[in-house]
């Protein structure tokens, strides 16, 4: 009789593969983004939207919509949930719709903002 060591099957490739598809899937539905003229970054209480300038661009994130209506230098106008709201880049953070507004960055052909939920709602 011949004694062999135990061995412990590795899951198939395609197994894991299909695993981390369904958590990534599952995870952007769970934040609810979509987007036109703008690509977005979420997580499950915050997203990054990178507006394209030049276009009419809109994201829904976290069940509100955002768009870009203006910018001028490193002032930016903006719609999120409803409210419209004019940032500049490195300002505090802006409460609109039980949520917080800030400008991350503005360059000829992009506007990034990042929206999150207040800590409250």
């Amino acid at each position: 009789m011949t004694n062999r060591p135990a061995t412990i099957p590795l899951p198939p490739v395609h197994r894991t593969a299909g695993l981390v598809a369904a958590v990534a899937l599952g995870l952007a539905v769970l934040a609810g983004c979509s987007s036109q003229g703008a690509s977005t970054d979420c997580g499950l209480d915050a997203c990054t939207v990178t507006f394209e300038r030049g276009v009419e661009a809109s994201a829904t994130v976290l069940g509100v919509e955002a768009k870009l209506i203006g910018a001028e230098g490193d002032q930016v106008t903006v719609e999120v949930a409803g409210e419209q709201l004019t940032l500049t880049t490195g300002q505090q953070a802006t409460e609109a719709g039980g949520f917080a507004v800030t400008v991350d960055s503005v360059t000829d052909q992009q506007v990034k903002i990042r929206v999150s939920r207040n800590p409250g709602n």
